[in-house]
């Protein structure tokens, strides 16, 4: 109570306005953001047909499990869960390693040509072969039905390049060089004992970006693999859903009480398949937060 008393007797009525009108909107834009995610969740919970009656909006009715039940049933999932997390780690790691010293080496002003290497990646972001080149290409290389293809062909994104790029031209002082090259150090030296533990914001950043792509990679999965034990999850929980549907469909022509159980858990199962979709991406954010905070506007500046 004495730092409220404190805050109105310093704070003009203006600013009290001012702030009041920036909580309201915050929180208005909260629930924006929130209310669907919440829906979601507690539809995949809800019966279905009070749901698509518009009778569920705070709370689930009709509480059941069985959405997640047959989902987890399935043993595919674990399959795809497990190729999932070897793609998402692996991938990522390999994004870094990849992204983070061709990053430094083109923010380096002294190395000869790195103008011409800036517009040789850029201009990979405008122009490319399409899908029936890129497939054979991959079909030469030996990566069609093989768990590189995940890995490869995305090692690196030239928009995280470029971000990483501007990070260490603008945020790491060349004097910091200067100082470290009179003591003997080299630039393999500077970038992984100087530059690398000066930059886990941005580490932070790109990683989120990479691990959000490879947990998402559906089209690769797709098009580029044909043995059901390497597909991600997103293409298991993709045919979970579509035999799910062709269930109800069958179902719904029948009619009867078959229908109205085809409609109920069909539906619940939709739901439940995006929550086991996002929710593991979610639960990682908030261990990344404080650095995403930091490093969101990196390369917005130039300074």
């Amino acid at each position: 109570m004495t730092a409220i008393k404190k805050y109105f007797s310093k704070t003009s009525t203006a600013d009290i306005l001012f702030d009041f009108l920036v909580a309201v909107l915050s929180l208005m834009v909260f629930i924006i953001i929130a209310y669907p995610i919440y829906f979601v969740i507690i539809a995949s919970v809800s019966d279905s047909r009070l749901v698509t009656r518009g009778l569920v909006t705070l709370f689930p009715r009709g509480f059941s499990l069985y959405g997640y039940e047959q989902i987890f049933q399935d043993t595919r999932i674990w399959i795809g869960y497990m190729n999932t997390m070897i793609y998402t780690i692996g991938g990522t790691f390999i994004n870094l390693l990849v992204t983070l010293p061709a990053a430094y080496a083109l923010s380096r002003k002294d190395m000869r040509g790195r103008n011409f290497l800036t517009f040789f990646f850029a201009f990979t972001m405008f122009f490319n072969g399409g899908i029936i080149p890129t497939y054979l290409l991959f079909r030469d290389l030996g990566l069609i039905d093989s768990r590189w293809v995940f890995v490869i062909p995305t090692a690196l994104n030239v928009f995280n390049l470029i971000i990483a790029r501007t990070f260490f031209e603008h945020s790491i002082p060349n004097s910091l060089y200067e100082a470290a090259e009179l003591d003997g150090c080299t630039h393999f030296q500077f970038f992984l004992k100087v530059a690398l533990p000066l930059s886990k914001a941005l580490i932070s950043v790109i990683g989120l970006y990479y691990l959000v792509q490879h947990w998402n990679n559906f089209f690769t999965g797709l098009i580029f693999i044909r043995d059901y034990s390497k597909q991600p999850l997103q293409i298991v929980l993709r045919d979970i859903l579509i035999s799910n549907q062709a269930f109800q469909g069958g179902a719904g022509a029948g009619g009867g009480d078959i229908g109205g159980y085809a409609q109920q858990y069909a539906e619940q199962i939709k739901y439940a398949v995006i929550i086991v979709s996002t929710l593991p991406i979610l639960a990682v954010y908030p261990f990344l937060q404080k650095y995403f905070e930091k490093g969101v506007m990196i390369g917005s500046i130039k300074g």
